[in-house]
């Protein structure tokens, strides 16, 4: 089984349009586009009864004390997290891809309630929900995709997973309002197959490509 992202720059860093906030010479961070990459896959084993796609940032920061403040820089050896950003199951063993911007465009602030995706799948909480649940003007449920806004002082390279498992269960087993740990779970014994793309994203000017200068 093979992923691919078509649209990736110099075939490493995430575009800025499928960020949730992308570089200002100015103010450090603006509002991003905020649309999902295309991800595209073929090769899934025939015996395949439903396919899960996961998108998560491998190097959030275990700790929001230092990030995003002027004047101070979140360290490289800083302790990491996983943080979900996109969570879809129970896709058809036939769906071959998911267009860019057909399943998010643009910022819904409180999150998209029901966020567009092919035919039959389900798209669970990414952790946002979590993120923003002491901000007053953002807090919500956030489902679907929501791309990358890592810290602007942060000195690592967020790097983001995106993963296909192909599983002999054609509905994953979890109720509607599941978030990406609990999909994991649910898949555990019931994966036939899995690929994997990694991709670059990050908001320091000093590291991020052309691009995000």
């Amino acid at each position: 089984m093979r992923l691919r992202l078509p649209a990736l720059v110099d075939d490493r860093w995430l575009p800025v349009e499928t960020a949730l906030c992308q570089p200002d010479s100015n103010c450090h961070t603006r509002p991003g586009a905020n649309r999902n990459p295309g991800v595209y896959w073929d090769d899934v084993p025939d015996n395949a009864a439903s396919l899960v796609l996961l998108c998560l940032d491998r190097d959030a920061p275990s700790r929001r004390d230092q990030l995003n403040r002027e004047g101070r820089l979140v360290p490289a050896s800083l302790p990491r997290i996983d943080f979900y950003h996109w969570v879809v199951i129970d896709l058809a063993p036939q769906c071959n891809g998911i267009a860019p911007g057909s399943c998010s465009d643009g910022i819904v602030v409180g999150g998209k309630t029901r966020p567009a995706g092919p035919p039959g799948s389900r798209q669970g909480r990414n952790d946002y929900s979590k993120w923003f649940s002491n901000d007053s003007d953002m807090a919500g449920t956030y489902r679907g995709y929501d791309g990358p806004c890592p810290p602007w002082n942060d000195t690592r390279l967020h790097r983001y997973l995106f993963r296909l498992l192909a599983l002999d269960v054609a509905t994953l087993p979890v109720g509607d309002d599941f978030d990406g740990r609990e999909a994991v779970a649910a898949c555990s014994g019931r994966i036939l197959a899995t690929a994997e793309r990694t991709a670059l994203y990050t908001l320091n000017r000093a590291l991020g490509p052309d691009q995000n200068r």
